[in-house]
């Protein structure tokens, strides 16, 4: 554990947060100051947990990275039930890059572990899009790529954790909106938020 670090990278957060909420606004309007203190919160948060867990370096980096777009990500998700393309696809190239980087001194396993795992996480997710209930929208398959290659970098106990807690997340938070009359058997639930705290778990749980 490196709690001093956990401090600084939270307060950083709570600015990479504030200053990110800006990006969410083609798809939610302009954030409102208190949109923008929850996602400094929640920025502030993540940054923290994976600064107690990993610790200085450029692995930190790469995963703040996640943290960074990952809570914008989700929410827009939770509001308008959709991952953007921007949030997205260029999460794959940034990511690998700084993950990349963290190669050069944690060696080439990790790297090709992120490799691999990103590629079995987008194919689950893929497969589970072209089923008949379409649980799985596009945007949850371009996410997973990227939430798979962090949880592939940590290895397979990190990947099988994350992997799992989003699905049990979200069918926790499907039960709860049909129990209180908040929805019904065929409302879709934005996942998105259940990816990135399913990561989050699995990262500061196992990895590191």
């Amino acid at each position: 554990m490196h709690p001093w670090t956990a401090v600084l990278c939270g307060f950083a957060g709570l600015g990479v947060g504030f200053a990110a909420a800006s990006l969410t606004t083609p798809y939610r309007g302009v954030p409102s100051r208190r949109d923008r203190l929850a996602m400094a919160v929640a920025t502030g948060v993540a940054f923290g947990l994976l600064g107690m867990r990993l610790g200085a370096g450029l692995e930190l980096l790469a995963f703040a990275y996640l943290g960074a777009v990952g809570v914008p990500a989700s929410f827009v998700d939770a509001a308008v039930r959709r991952l953007p393309d921007p949030f997205t696809l260029p999460s794959y190239a940034v990511g690998a890059a700084l993950l990349g980087l963290a190669a050069a001194r944690a060696g080439f396993l990790p790297y090709l572990h992120a490799l691999i795992g990103m590629a079995a996480l987008w194919a689950f997710y893929f497969v589970s899009h072209l089923s008949v209930s379409r649980a799985i929208g596009m945007g949850d398959v371009k996410f997973s790529g990227v939430i798979g290659l962090y949880l592939g970098w940590c290895g397979a106990k990190t990947w099988m954790l994350g992997a799992g807690t989003a699905y049990v997340l979200g069918a926790l938070f499907g039960v709860l909106l049909i129990t209180v009359g908040r929805a019904g058997r065929r409302t879709t639930v934005p996942f998105g938020p259940f990816m990135f705290a399913g990561a989050l778990t699995g990262i500061v749980l196992t990895g590191g």
